[in-house]
């Protein structure tokens, strides 16, 4: 319960941090919400990348995003998504009807318009962690009421992270799949 509380709080003062930064003009305001999410977008990929190291090679789209809402999630959130919906066609709607995120702010619809800043660090979440794992996609969130909320994965088929067409892979010693790095040392061209 402890690093709950404590995760929350490591949240609010960097949403808070990023945002006072805004005011002091270091950032662009409308830049917040982006950087939120990159933060988010590299914390996905590397908490993917310790959660995985011992789970079987994945299936499929569906198979990657039932792991997303089951294991990951309940790492992170200490709770399993409540509804997972798509239309196999490579969108994906993950529904939390009471997100830890949003619990602490006022049920009311006077919040509504902030809720956007606190689940921009999610999305870039979810997105860093399907990105190491080889998808690529775009991940929005959506409040209707408090504390409820869905996002939505995207996924882009036959896109490529890299410039001209070029793949960046290696082999992962640890269970024999491979994964892409961030940062490559070897350059496939194919």
């Amino acid at each position: 319960m402890a690093d709950e509380a404590l995760f929350l709080l490591l949240h609010n003062e960097m949403v808070s941090g990023v945002y006072k930064s805004a005011e002091q003009g270091e950032v662009e305001n409308g830049r917040c919400i982006t950087k939120l999410e990159n933060m988010g977008f590299r914390v996905g990929q590397g908490l993917i990348e310790r959660f995985t190291k011992d789970t079987a090679r994945f299936k499929d789209e569906l198979d990657i995003m039932k792991f997303i809402c089951k294991d990951f999630w309940t790492t992170v959130f200490k709770k399993q998504i409540d509804n997972l919906r798509t239309n196999h066609q490579g969108i994906y709607v993950l529904q939390d009807n009471k997100f830890r995120l949003l619990t602490q702010m006022s049920a009311g619809k006077q919040y509504l318009e902030h809720a956007s800043k606190y689940l921009a660090f999610t999305c870039g979440l979810i997105r860093g962690g399907l990105s190491n794992l080889g998808i690529k996609s775009i991940v929005t969130a959506e409040v209707s009421s408090m504390p409820a909320c869905k996002f939505q994965g995207t996924m882009q088929k036959g896109v490529t992270d890299t410039p001209n067409k070029m793949f960046q892979w290696i082999l992962c010693h640890r269970n024999g799949r491979l994964r892409r790095l961030t940062k490559p040392n070897i350059i496939l061209k194919t």
